[in-house]
């Protein structure tokens, strides 16, 4: 049976609730009474689309709405709250820079997200930490804050309680995305990546330390960026740190090999060139 956040907030025994609004998504459908608010605004963040951002405002609200029950029913201080994003903002749309492109892309406008953490007496306010985290750590953190025993669970991300409670700093590792497949782009031209057809071609990306490795399977083409350096990805260091490039792609074949990331490797048999 389906509960209101109100109602959920009333329960006595332990519950979980997973809240993921289709908003802020296209089709872009703005919030009428709000356009007045932000129509012929200016922004210094590059952000000028009125209707996008009634949308955001309104997700404000709801989240907004969600705080205040668990505060009336004396629950906020004894519950866990992450916020996060699945992905970055549509380029076109809406923008990241400095981070380059946007939703659908491996550039870090793309995939780095806003991720935030609340709990009353556990986690310590308006502290940030620059740790690389994932949302496959989500699980594994739900899992200690509630007092489930974790052994013999085989997870892919880690727990982050410690962090959170700054018992411990995590250990470095590697962060890895794999999107075989090509996903157009949303407005031609406009994706700050490799083509104006389409916001990523079949390809991996991974993450260690401040090094940022991208690869593309129909070519066997990589490129590689010093985020510390160069948070934009605009300069392709692949062919000036070859050993660099080496040592972060040997780490990612053997994470292909270990989970059985599919790899394309079969042409299209219906492909045909425009020039033949």
């Amino acid at each position: 049976m389906q509960k209101t956040i109100a109602e959920m907030s009333k329960i006595e025994e332990p519950y979980f609730l997973y809240y993921s609004p289709y908003a802020v998504h296209t089709p872009i459908q703005p919030i009428q009474s709000l356009l007045i608010k932000y129509e012929g605004k200016s922004s210094h963040l590059g952000q000028s689309n009125a209707e996008y951002a009634t949308m955001v405002e309104n997700l404000d609200r709801n989240i907004g709405l969600l705080f205040q029950a668990l505060k009336q029913n004396q629950k906020l201080e004894n519950t866990l709250i992450i916020f996060v994003s699945d992905n970055g903002g549509l380029k076109g749309i809406t923008d990241q820079q400095p981070l380059r492109s946007g939703k659908g892309s491996y550039y870090e406008g793309g995939i780095r997200v806003p991720f935030f953490f609340i709990w009353d007496g556990k986690i310590q306010k308006a502290t940030k930490n620059q740790s690389l985290i994932s949302n496959l750590d989500i699980f594994p953190t739900i899992l200690e804050a509630a007092g489930i025993d974790q052994k013999g669970l085989s997870l892919d991300g880690e727990n982050l309680m410690p962090l959170l409670e700054r018992k411990e700093e995590l250990t470095q590792r590697a962060l890895f995305w794999h999107f075989p497949i090509y996903l157009e782009a949303y407005q031609y031209g406009q994706n700050e990546t490799r083509d104006p057809i389409f916001r990523t071609r079949p390809g991996s990306a991974m993450r260690y330390g401040n090094w940022k490795l991208h690869y593309y399977f129909e070519n066997n083409e990589v490129e590689l960026f010093n985020l510390e350096d160069d948070i934009s990805e605009s300069s392709d260091l692949s062919t000036i740190l070859p050993e660099k490039k080496d040592e972060l792609l040997k780490i990612l074949k053997e994470w292909w090999a270990k989970t059985g990331a599919p790899i394309p490797e079969t042409k299209n048999p219906e492909y045909s060139s425009q020039n033949e």
